[in-house]
């Protein structure tokens, strides 16, 4: 069929089912809308033969008014009508074209058709017929070439005449892939139209929901369908309600949710051969070919295993009479694609697993409060935490909460442990401490592998020589439960999101994946290899290689190990560094007030203090200098800073240049050896103006380390600061409370301004964790355009909800993403827009974004700094003395690493020099020029956003252009 201009109607007819929807997905795709029967305007000679159509859909690409632009008609022809459809040649040559699309957005086109995976090619002509490579050259013609479901050839051209004589095609510039022949069984979008089931298996663990919502939006999205599996295994053995296909709204409000709402259950028919060969049959008989399963190690092995016994499994149903040859052909090979879902944190071949870090978070608000009551009656607890064969939760609990002493099964105390462990005891009770915190993984042991129980621990406590009043709590199922932190929410969306990319990605020769993280990037590695390696944990602590099991663990654990003990332990002769390389270190905050600030303060006390040095307050940062307000700080000052937010030693955003001379004057008064600042983007600042004034002042010729401290996350040299993962729970609680009181009022739509300053960190992250419609950032900017959008979306999205079950809405905007488009401003154009479908209110959040006491990663990642900084400034202090050089005068330096920046880039902590650090800093902006976390602002839209697709926001422009300027 050839079509010329002034056709405005075209019929399609579809062979099958499948084609049909596929097509309908496809159009819609390019912008087509379906439309009902009564608002088509039909052709005067349209004959309509109703009763030769099994089913009939219409499309409408609108122009200016309803009456312009194009109608598609696609119809599945019933069994008397059915005729074979042919399909053509894989040439996509512009001349064979049955639909031109004119659109001044090619760019767009070709990124959407990327995004969906749909093959096309890409040809550019000039006048003469000539390929040009200067895509500016006004007499230039661009064509992209692609086919649809039913193989007719469509194609976009940035000219309104395509077809003039003069104009002769060149070879292809540039491809989606290779130009293999298309296999006349397969359709363009046949990988995107798996049918993929999700379950959640062994132990729940918050997080869960978040992935099952990432993978059926992104499913669908993709074109696939989604399942769900109640039960785990034991749905997938039982099958029929059991599985549930799944919507876009089915799992609306699910990220705010913990545990699992599609359930977990214990399978042991699903062990067992013919539980998996019911399993094989209630898959095929779903249609579902591929199966994403969150959870332990041993539901990830369960499913591997039915992986590999799939082909045995289809031929035993169809030996058996369960599956017919027809039945099962389609389904010969079965994907599998694993997400960790589990507490205990471990899995080795991930840094970290879903659920594990707001268990923290459970543990940590627990001991928390023990602590208080401990205090005031003078008492020790022993407190009991999950963990089985590992003991990351217990580690990160004793270092976020300051415990006395805990007991891991990866690390064993000494053979004389109940010794030492009471000496440390005495030893905090005579420094003065009044409450004693003693954190036990469930599965803690001695070195000859003997548990360690909690009640035996209490009565070496009881007993003389510390006869403390002890008590023993098991915090049990209590860290199971409660909403996911933000940390989990974003983890657990991300992997889902890739699980999908990972299903549409398999062959039969691909091992099955674990979608795991490691070195903050999402990693895809063979199964059966992460669930060896876990076992290989086991195995070495069963041998008491004690060293192997902690080389397997995540890289910073460790790291934490070391630095919990050197931050806890009190005069340790091992310590303690020669008399002549004791410094007095000076330490102050810049900047506003961020979680974290305070338990990096203290942890670089407690590690100064046991290496000999003295740590010195400086109070209220420079001013506190040039006021002398100054102050030497012991081991008990900063002993209950472990859970307080803010800053105890006062910070504001007054930078040297107040007065460098004297500040320098002060600096070489109170002889200081060493500065350590910890602030956000003016700390950075702070070191590098006193590193740029070392030539005209000598006394700043000192060790000067930053470690970054800002909710904003907007310091060079670092992935995270201190304070940005305080702030994002701190904006997640305060989001679902909105979240809810708008679901309450029904259709209604928050539009809420976050902090950040020139950086969309806050709201890009918290937007993703609590499933915002929008996010509006600085790196991005805000139009009318985007306002008006995000209205239509609303509009569409508040229509398409059943009456009696809107849900509420939220809109994040960073509080500089625009002067102009402010928050007041943007609520009341949605609501205008909105022609009374719903309403909108504002909310500030302010200065509540600073968070109340510090989150459980904020105090780790303190903690593992400040130590390294003490370190640091050792080195940097005496760069070529070993310790077994005589005692001389101290080192002063004038080096460029001398000036740094602490930063965690991955897993991985670095020191970058202030000179170095200038290449990435945006100096206007006060930020780093690498926003790594950019990319996940098109998930936040990829998620929220009923019928987009990944680019849809880079599309706008085509879709705009077809409607001002349709030509066929």
């Amino acid at each position: 069929m050839s079509l010329v201009e002034s056709i405005s109607h075209i019929t399609l007819t579809a062979s099958c089912i499948k084609d049909f929807d596929q097509c309908i997905r496809f159009y819609n795709f390019l912008g087509f809308q379906t439309i009902s029967q009564e608002d088509i305007p039909k052709p005067a000679s349209a004959e309509r033969p109703e009763a030769s159509w099994e089913k009939e859909s219409y499309l409408h690409l609108f122009g200016d008014k309803v009456k312009n632009g194009i109608t598609l008609r696609i119809v599945l022809p019933n069994e008397t009508a059915k005729k074979s459809i042919p399909h053509g040649e894989s040439s996509l040559e512009p001349e064979d074209a049955s639909i031109t699309i004119v659109s001044k957005n090619l760019a767009g086109v070709e990124s959407a058709l990327k995004s969906n995976n749909i093959h096309f090619q890409k040809y550019t002509y000039t006048e003469a017929g000539l390929l040009t490579t200067n895509p500016s050259y006004e007499l230039s013609r661009t064509e992209i070439c692609a086919r649809d479901p039913l193989n007719n050839p469509i194609t976009f051209t940035n000219k309104p005449i395509p077809f003039g004589k003069t104009i002769y095609p060149v070879s292809p510039m540039l491809s989606s892939k290779p130009a293999d022949p298309i296999d006349e069984n397969i359709t363009p979008l046949k990988s995107k139209g798996k049918r993929i089931g999700v379950l959640t298996s062994g132990g729940d663990a918050p997080g869960m929901n978040a992935a099952v919502r990432a993978i059926v939006r992104v499913a669908i999205s993709r074109g696939c369908e989604a399942y769900a599996i109640f039960e785990g295994y034991e749905g997938l053995v039982q099958g029929g309600k059991m599985i549930r296909k799944f919507g876009w709204a089915d799992v609306r409000g699910y990220l705010a949710i913990g545990g699992t709402l599609i359930g977990t259950a214990r399978c042991k028919s699903f062990r067992e051969r013919s539980g998996r060969l019911d399993a094989a049959c209630n898959l095929v008989k779903n249609g579902i070919d591929a199966l994403i399963v969150c959870g332990g190690d041993g539901s990830l092995t369960g499913a591997d295993i039915l992986r590999k016994e799939w082909p045995g499994l289809i031929e035993e149903l169809i030996q058996n009479g369960k599956l017919t040859v027809e039945e099962a052909d389609p389904y010969k090979h079965l994907t599998i694609v694993g997400l960790v879902g589990s507490i205990d944190n471990d899995m080795p071949s991930t840094d970290v697993t879903i659920g594990a870090v707001t268990s923290l978070h459970r543990i940590c608000e627990a001991v928390d409060s023990i602590s208080s009551t401990a205090s005031s009656h003078s008492r020790a607890f022993v407190i009991e935490v999950m963990g089985r064969r590992c003991g990351w939760l217990a580690l990160m609990a004793a270092i976020s909460t300051g415990a006395d002493f805990v007991f891991i099964p990866e690390r064993p105390p000494s053979e004389n442990w109940e010794a030492e462990m009471c000496d440390v005891i005495k030893r905090h009770r005579q420094l003065g401490k009044r409450r004693t915190i003693v954190i036990v993984a469930e599965g803690a042991i001695d070195r000859n592998l003997n548990p360690i129980k909690p009640d035996y621990i209490k009565e070496l406590l009881i007993k003389k020589p510390l006869e403390l009043d002890t008590r023993v709590t098991t915090l049990g199922h209590t860290q199971r439960g409660g909403r996911p932190c933000a940390y989990d929410r974003n983890l657990a969306t991300i992997q889902g999101v890739e699980a999908v990319n990972a299903v549409l990605e398999s062959t039969p020769d691909t091992p099955s994946p674990m979608i795991g993280v490691n070195e903050n990037k999402i990693t895809s590695e063979p199964l059966l290899r992460a669930v060896e390696l876990t076992h290989q944990v086991a195995e070495a602590i069963s041998k008491q290689d004690f060293r192997r099991a902690m080389e397997l663990r995540d890289p910073e654990f460790a790291d934490n190990y070391e630095a919990y003990r050197a931050t806890t332990l009190v005069d340790s002769e091992e310590m303690l560094v020669p008399e002549y390389q004791r410094l007095r270190i000076g330490i102050m905050h810049i900047g506003a007030p961020a979680g974290g600030m305070n338990q990096a303060t203290r942890a670089a006390v407690r590690f100064a203090l046991n290496r000999g040095h003295v740590p010195i307050a400086i109070y209220n940062g420079f001013r506190g200098i040039l006021q002398e307000n100054i102050r030497e700080l012991s081991w008990l000052d900063v002993d209950d800073w472990t859970s307080k937010g803010g800053s105890e030693l006062g910070t504001n955003r007054t930078e040297p240049d107040i007065d460098l001379g004297m500040v320098a004057y002060q600096i070489q008064k109170q002889r200081f050896d060493a500065l350590l600042i910890i602030g956000g983007f003016e700390a950075y600042d702070s070191v590098r103006e006193l590193r740029d004034a070392r030539d005209k002042y000598p006394a700043f010729c000192i060790p000067i380390v930053c470690i970054p401290a800002t909710i904003s996350n907007n310091v060079p040299g670092t992935d995270f600061s201190l304070g940005s993962d305080t702030s994002l729970n701190a904006i997640v609680d305060s989001c679902d409370a909105i979240k809810q009181s708008a679901s309450a009022s029904r259709r209604r739509v928050f539009v809420v301004e976050v902090h950040g300053g020139q950086c969309g960190y806050l709201a890009v992250l918290s937007g993703l964790a609590v499933g915002a419609t929008s996010t509006y950032i600085p790196e991005e900017g805000v139009s009318l355009k985007t306002l008006l959008a995000d209205v239509n979306h609303l509009r569409r999205r508040y229509g398409d909800d059943k009456k009696g079950t809107s849900s509420g809405r939220l809109i994040l905007r960073n509080e500089c993403v625009s002067k102009t488009y402010t928050t007041d401003v943007i609520a009341k154009i949605i609501e205008t827009e909105g022609s009374g479908l719903f309403d909108s209110r504002t909310c500030v959040l302010g200065h509540i974004q600073q968070g109340g006491a510090s989150s459980p990663l904020d105090r780790i990642r303190a903690i593992r700094l400040a130590v390294r900084c003490i370190d640091f400034i050792e080195r940097q202090a005496f760069p070529s003395m070993s310790p077994h050089e005589k005692a001389g005068p101290k080192v002063y330096t004038n080096s460029e690493e001398s000036a740094s920046v602490i930063g965690i880039i991955g897993a991985q902590v670095v020191f970058s020099s202030v000179v170095d650090l200038l290449k990435e800093t945006d100096k206007k902006n006060r930020k780093s020029k690498r926003a790594w976390w950019i990319h996940f602002k098109e998930l936040v839209d990829l998620l929220s956003k009923w019928g987009y697709s990944e680019k849809e926001a880079q599309t706008e422009d085509l879709y705009e252009a077809i409607d001002k300027d349709v030509h066929i």
